[in-house]
């Protein structure tokens, strides 16, 4: 049997190796897939200094409202160790009835699926009324600052004005069609050293011991109830990643001790906010004590998308092809829907999230296939006469 043009397409990405942020022709596969059936397309590569240089993709057939937009990124992470995988991760081989290879899941396999529907769209009706387009990035595995923000203040500047958007992460937990995403959680880092005295162990007048210190903030914050949550999302977690005082000798009292943590937040919080409520618990835990807290910089807030008419439409289109019922979740890490819901609604639908940044990455022929169905009856439904609904 033939492979699907979907299935075909993915193969094909996933045989560039565009490990973040290159992009190793990745880009030229999908560019050269909508110019052949009309598509405008536009190649913007961004720059900043400290930064790589990112290339990105703009598309787009159609003009005016309403402007429905797919987002994605074609860069990956790094496969790790060689020896521990299957196949080669850029080879794209197909076993029991599934591609392996770095990207499968996350994210090309959906890029490919959303490629594939808009050009069965146009096949079928020519340009849609309105504006069908895709945003295609190559730096959402990085630091993902030359890539979708700046992408989308370009369209802005040339007067792209986005009603809706579907970005393919890989949001499903295990099977297709069991979760949507309508939102995310924010993120922020957190440093914190305390400045004590080093002395003898025998002589403890003389010294200040930062180690009980460190450990009064850390069992404070991480027993501090941030929230109780909200109507849409868990409660905001704190966890620490690292407390390191560094001494390897056991008759001295360190000078110093460090802790570093992350915290996952939901839309009570700001990072600001954040911040403020942090700093204030520590000074409760540490009355007194020399501490500096740093939390470098971070665009990783929390943002929902409210049901609506779109998300109803989304999650028929799901329940048609797939027959579940999809979850609306916020679970999970950060994506780049977050800078696209300060320009339009935008949700996550996309392969499952099973084998994604793993050794022996894969997703399954019939999950690719099924994406796309499900994204050509979105596109489909979308542009059709409200008349005909």
């Amino acid at each position: 049997m033939p492979e699907s043009r979907a299935v075909a397409l993915t193969r094909e990405l996933i045989r560039c190796p565009s490990v973040t942020p290159a992009d190793a022709g990745a880009l030229d596969v999908v560019e050269q897939a909508l110019k052949g059936s009309g598509f405008e397309t536009h190649r913007i590569v961004f720059s900043e200094p400290g930064a790589s240089d990112v290339d990105n993709l703009f598309a787009k057939i159609g003009s005016g409202a309403p402007h429905l937009s797919f987002a994605g990124h074609t860069d990956v992470v790094p496969p790790g160790d060689l020896a521990r995988w299957r196949f080669d991760p850029f080879a794209a081989e197909v076993f029991d009835g599934r591609i392996y290879g770095r990207g499968a899941s996350d994210m090309k396999g959906a890029v490919a699926a959303f490629v594939a529907a808009a050009l069965a769209y146009v096949d079928r009706h020519g340009a849609p009324k309105g504006t069908l387009s895709l945003l295609i990035t190559g730096d959402e595995e990085g630091i993902s600052i030359n890539g979708t923000v700046k992408l989308l203040e370009w369209a802005r500047k040339r007067g792209e004005r986005f009603d809706h958007c579907i970005v393919g992460e890989p949001s499903n937990v295990s099977t297709l069609g069991d979760m949507i995403k309508i939102g995310r959680r924010g993120s922020l880092n957190g440093r914190i050293r305390v400045i004590g005295k080093q002395g003898h162990v025998a002589y403890p007048q003389r010294a200040e011991n930062p180690a009980p210190i460190i450990a009064r903030i850390v069992a404070a914050l991480s027993g501090h109830e941030l929230d109780k949550g909200t109507t849409h999302f868990e409660r905001s977690n704190l966890e620490f990643s690292t407390i390191d005082i560094g001494n390897k000798a056991v008759n001295v009292i360190p000078g110093e001790a460090r802790a570093e943590f992350n915290v996952r937040f939901n839309d009570v919080w700001t990072h600001d906010s954040l911040k403020e409520r942090i700093l204030k618990v520590i000074r409760e835990a540490a009355p007194g004590a020399t501490v500096e807290v740093e939390f470098p910089p971070s665009n990783a807030v929390s943002f929902i998308t409210k049901p609506s008419p779109f998300t109803e439409l989304v999650v028929e289109a799901v329940r048609q092809v797939t027959g579940l019922t999809p979850e609306l979740s916020t679970t999970g890490g950060t994506s780049d829907a977050r800078f696209i819901v300060n320009y339009c609604p935008v949700l996550e639908f996309g392969l499952t999230n099973e084998t994604i940044h793993a050794v022996n990455e894969n997703a399954r022929i019939a999950d690719i296939d099924g994406l796309c169905a499900v994204y050509a009856r979105v596109i489909e439904r979308y542009f059709e006469p409200a008349s005909a609904r």
